[in-house]
């Protein structure tokens, strides 16, 4: 019965964290690739939000030819 007492209150908060986490779309790859900041593509640092630069990036994966 102890056993229920930790376990369950445990893999529901664990479930809690999985559930309202947030998915990442950038990736270190990319600043390795271009070797620009985030907030390069981003309006912020830790923003999902693309600005200009990155919405073109986001259509031809690559900023061959983007011009600002």
């Amino acid at each position: 019965m102890l056993h229920w007492k930790l376990t369950l209150p445990a893999v529901i908060l664990l479930g809690g964290f999985l559930v309202c986490s947030t998915a990442t779309y950038g990736k270190p790859e990319y600043t390795k690739k271009e070797k620009k900041a985030c907030t390069f593509c981003h309006t912020a640092a830790n923003s999902k939000d693309l600005n200009d630069t990155g919405k073109y990036y986001a259509e031809h994966k690559s900023l061959d030819g983007y011009k600002k």
